[in-house]
């Protein structure tokens, strides 16, 4: 199991989510299109040879984004990724992937 987390532009929140449920992502047991979000700010600066889907090369530019993280199983992790890349509107979108642990408790 896996744990992804991503940054999106508000204005493209739904169509990432909802392209990451579909490849499987966000599932707990019998739950679907699970993931917690919260909104913050991004900060970045374009350089030399980007194509920005905001700003400008060289400068600066803060916006609002929203940090979504989801649970996904190590069959869906690959496909989740693409679907993750191809539906989000920038052209390096920041997300981390961690590898989770399964813990049994005792007692």
């Amino acid at each position: 199991m896996y744990k992804l987390c991503v940054y999106v532009p508000e204005e493209a929140l739904e169509q990432v989510k909802s392209a990451l449920f579909a490849a499987g992502a966000g599932r707990i047991g019998c739950y679907d299109s699970c993931c917690w979000q919260v909104k913050g700010f991004g900060q970045f600066r374009p350089l030399n040879g980007s194509s920005p889907y905001l700003g400008q090369q060289g400068k600066v530019e803060q916006v609002e984004e929203y940090r979504v993280e989801m649970v996904c199983d190590d069959a869906h992790i690959h496909t989740a990724i693409k679907a993750l890349r191809e539906s989000h509107p920038y052209e390096e979108p920041a997300f981390d992937v961690w590898q989770l642990s399964d813990i049994a408790l005792i007692g």
